[in-house]
């Protein structure tokens, strides 16, 4: 079986630029730094999830349609068995070397490829990057660093493409908010700051 080869950026990289636990908006900050091609490379998975001195790179996208957000709970089929039947606002996983094309965004190409194999989006959204996620009080986020993109759909009408992903709908932010223990601490972070973390519009992808 062929070994999966993901993204990762070192780990001093984050350090250097100023090291956080949790939600950081700042973007324009850490995103140059993190995604400098000089720092990048892809790593073998196995050794990628044993070695903390790494940061595995996730797009982590949260869907939006007015009041009412997008989830799902993690299936025991899913590739990150540390997540499982844990509750989720977040679309994503890891970028992989089919992603790295001549002329192409890595990072954007995987982050797109990552949304279409998860689910069926069938309404026009703006897209923003509005914050990372870093959270090293557990084992898989020590090597893991997000990405949080808000797509703001004119219309909820998003389908799972995943068998994973069951018992997704959209469901209003307050109601996920008052339910935030049962989620995974990457989707408790984006709840605590989802409701002003938009104040700018996104510009329109597509």
């Amino acid at each position: 079986m062929e070994v999966e080869h993901v993204l990762v950026t070192p780990t001093s990289v984050l350090q250097e630029a100023g090291l956080f636990q949790g939600f950081h908006r700042d973007i324009d900050h850490y995103l140059p730094r993190l995604l400098d091609p000089r720092h990048l490379r892809f790593l073998p998975r196995p050794a990628a999830e044993d070695d903390p001195s790494f940061k595995q790179i996730i797009p982590y996208l949260v869907l939006r349609c007015g009041d009412q957000l997008f989830h799902y709970t993690r299936g025991k089929a899913g590739n990150e068995k540390r997540l499982a039947a844990l509750r989720s606002v977040g679309i994503g996983g890891h970028i992989n070397p089919i992603d790295h094309q001549p002329g192409a965004d890595a990072y954007r190409q995987g982050m797109l490829r990552e949304l279409t194999e998860e689910v069926f989006v069938d309404s026009p959204y703006r897209e923003s990057c509005i914050g990372l996620i870093n959270d090293d009080s557990l084992p898989v986020g020590k090597v893991h660093l997000g990405i949080v993109h808000l797509l703001e759909l004119d219309a909820p009408l998003v389908r799972r493409r995943d068998e994973a992903l069951a018992s997704s709908g959209f469901s209003a932010l307050a109601d996920l908010k008052a339910e935030r223990a049962t989620f995974e601490t990457w989707s408790q972070f984006v709840l605590d700051v989802l409701d002003s973390a938009h104040s700018e519009p996104p510009s329109p992808q597509r």
